[in-house]
């Protein structure tokens, strides 16, 4: 199926955190803290397709509470710290929400994606993704994990259904 088709099938999207929404680096502080750093475009295509009533589910094997914070405050509803097999949250996200299949895209950079990017209908690799992952990917995006890939694909999928313009913009939080 061609990628214009599927885009029009998705009803939702599930996400990594790090080198999705960061560029993978974590930052080592005082007290043994890392802190991460997120792009506000990733942020406020979060939010528009929230508003839009797409579904949005985070798998991370991480949990830093900062970063759980971060999606709170957007609104993701669905958030899998700890997961220490993404697949088995992949599952739970698709029948808590009845999807199939083809109505949700999946976007991850490394190994521990690879079965869940397998199972949906879209796999999509950031640009700085695993040679592995952008192997098995239906698409790369033109940028870069935590440099706006995740809008990037939050964009195109609205575009191509008819959800991104509208005058509702300037309530979204970033």
């Amino acid at each position: 199926m061609k990628l214009k088709k599927k885009l029009r099938n998705i009803k939702a999207f599930v996400f990594d955190v790090d080198g999705v929404f960061t560029d993978g680096r974590v930052y080592l502080l005082p007290g043994g803290h890392m802190m991460r750093s997120m792009n506000v475009l990733d942020g406020y295509g979060v939010t528009k397709a929230l508003k839009k009533n797409y579904l949005i589910g985070i798998i991370t094997a991480g949990n830093d509470e900062m970063v759980k914070q971060r999606f709170n405050d957007l609104g993701v509803k669905d958030y899998y710290a700890k997961s220490q097999d993404k697949m088995t949250d992949f599952i739970h996200f698709k029948k808590k929400y009845n999807l199939k299949s083809e109505e949700i895209l999946t976007m991850g950079d490394d190994l521990p994606d690879f079965h869940m990017m397998k199972s949906s209908a879209l796999a999509v690799a950031p640009k700085n993704a695993m040679a592995e992952i952008k192997k098995i990917a239906d698409w790369i995006t033109t940028q870069q994990g935590g440099s706006g890939a995740v809008r990037e694909v939050i964009e195109e999928v609205m575009k191509a259904q008819g959800n991104w313009h509208n005058n509702d913009d300037i309530h979204v939080k970033m």
